[in-house]
């Protein structure tokens, strides 16, 4: 028998296949089962918050058909206001209130959707299954083929739960914090629309790195590290991995490179320059406006975004697929 973590698999000297078990070891095989057999119980006892993006064509039927499959098994369903409207029902919760009304979140979209998701979950941090009907897709797990065994996998158990790194980020302009949030991929502090350069100053645990000039810097988590950064010269790093990385945007001076720092560091940027429309985006998806001397500070978050995975999909498997390595 494999281990998974988080299974409650037995392993070691311990045998299930004796031909005459000990009374100790049929004390641990009924432990096991029971154990299994707990927890699945309990997770069909819980509710699942459905997040979906209302512009894929297919959603309307898909989201009907999922929520059907669940209702007939007994599953409560919390509904977001716009997809409830989809179906023609009445009520719904806001979006902010999905996550804590939901012990899970299901995502029918593509990773931007899964990064609103993260950041719904915030601080309760509780589970989510990521649906692909996107594109890419490097955080969405399930294909839609895939859906119906995939949530059977999850009521009986059989997934592992995926930690990854969240940033926390604030914002502050004469000594109050203007604006502030948790993402899971990464700050941009970039130029406005004019085609010209900003200059920011970056500290590291209060230490001076670099004044960097260019259109921008992208502060990123590891999972962050195949979106933006990656289109910007970034490395790819593990998700295992516990580091921030700044990556420059077109910079001025083409000695400054990709930086990768320990997960513990404390990383401040201060828009020096004085130009109209640079912005600091949180995971691509909420805007701040910036102004000379806005400083942006960015930690690593006690909180962590916990994606449903199955054993047998891996990292690596992930890359090479959506990267197309090996092909040609």
């Amino acid at each position: 028998m494999r281990s998974h973590p988080g299974d409650g698999s037995l392993s070691g000297s311990s045998s299930l296949t004796s031909k005459e078990p000990s009374r100790y070891n049929l004390g641990l095989f009924h432990q096991y089962l029971k154990s299994r057999y707990d927890r699945a119980l309990y997770m069909k006892n819980k509710s699942i918050g459905i997040l979906t993006k209302p512009k894929f064509p297919e959603i309307r039927n898909t989201l009907l058909d999922v929520v059907t499959w669940l209702r007939a098994r007994s599953i409560g369903v919390i509904l977001d206001t716009t997809s409830a409207a989809l179906l023609g029902e009445q009520g719904g919760v806001q979006k902010t209130q999905l996550a804590s009304k939901a012990d899970v979140l299901l995502v029918l979209g593509g990773d931007g959707t899964m990064l609103n998701a993260a950041r719904l979950a915030g601080e309760r941090s509780i589970p989510i299954l990521g649906v692909n009907m996107g594109g890419l897709g490097f955080l969405t797990e399930v294909r839609l083929e895939n859906l119906y065994p995939s949530l059977e996998r999850v009521f009986a158990n059989d997934f592992v739960l995926d930690e990854r790194l969240m940033l926390q980020t604030h914002i502050h302009r004469h000594g109050e914090t203007v604006a502030r949030g948790v993402v899971l991929n990464d700050v941009v502090i970039s130029k406005g629309t004019l085609a010209r350069m900003i200059e920011v100053k970056i500290s590291i645990q209060g230490q001076f790195v670099t004044n960097l000039r260019g259109d921008g810097v992208i502060v990123s988590t590891p999972t962050g590290s195949t979106a933006y950064s990656l289109s910007a010269g970034g490395p790819i790093i593990d998700p295992a991995v516990q580091s921030l990385m700044m990556t420059p945007i077109c910079p001025h001076t083409l000695t400054h490179r990709p930086l990768i720092v320990p997960g513990t560091a404390e990383i401040e940027i201060t828009l020096t320059s004085r130009d109209d429309g640079a912005m600091a985006t949180l995971d691509g998806q909420v805007g701040v406006a910036m102004v000379q001397g806005d400083t942006v500070e960015i930690k690593m978050s006690e909180h962590r975004t916990r994606l449903i995975r199955f054993p047998e999909s891996g990292y690596y498997e992930v890359l090479r697929e959506k990267l197309k390595w090996g092909d040609g």
